[in-house]
């Protein structure tokens, strides 16, 4: 898909997302900015990226376009950087801009070794009832009852 296939239908979502008269600013072009230009609230911005997933599926992913960013750059971001972006995730083989990446995840290949967590099940198991009482049950000298002489001591202190 060439980019000018790409912005028509960025336009059209728009248009979807925002009503026509998003139009009355003339022709949508590779440099129309998101904040000046269309002046988006981030509701539509939502929108736009649930329309954006409809249409390309998870391989665009706009959020994580936006969270690769600061917020100087969302501010900037123009039509034909989400267009480069699009093109880029729809071919492989085409690297975005280096200032427009997309966040990368992880390679779990060069993630750090971590120990498996403790199996809570089996130390449960093997804890004895009474073990499991002393440790849950409230310590008895200190749940004693309230003394009612204390109560008319707070009655009096209120008047």
């Amino acid at each position: 898909m060439t980019p000018d296939g790409i912005l028509a239908e960025i336009a059209e979502m728009l248009v979807d997302v925002v009503g026509e008269e998003i139009l009355l600013i003339g022709e949508l072009t590779h440099d129309t900015s998101f904040n000046d230009d269309l002046a988006l609230e981030s509701i539509e911005f939502v929108a736009l990226a649930e329309r954006l997933q409809l249409r390309y599926g998870e391989r665009v992913d706009f959020m994580v376009f936006l969270a690769g960013m600061d917020i100087d750059e969302i501010m900037g971001m123009t039509l034909g950087d989400l267009t480069s972006h699009i093109a880029a995730s729809l071919d492989p083989g085409l690297d975005p801009a280096p200032d427009l990446a997309p966040a990368q995840a992880p390679d779990p290949e060069q993630a750090p070794d971590l120990a498996p967590a403790p199996d809570l099940a089996s130390d449960l198991a093997s804890a004895s009832a009474p073990d499991l009482a002393s440790a849950s049950a409230p310590d008895q000298a200190s749940a004693s009852a309230p003394d009612p002489a204390s109560n008319g001591a707070l009655e009096g202190s209120r008047a």
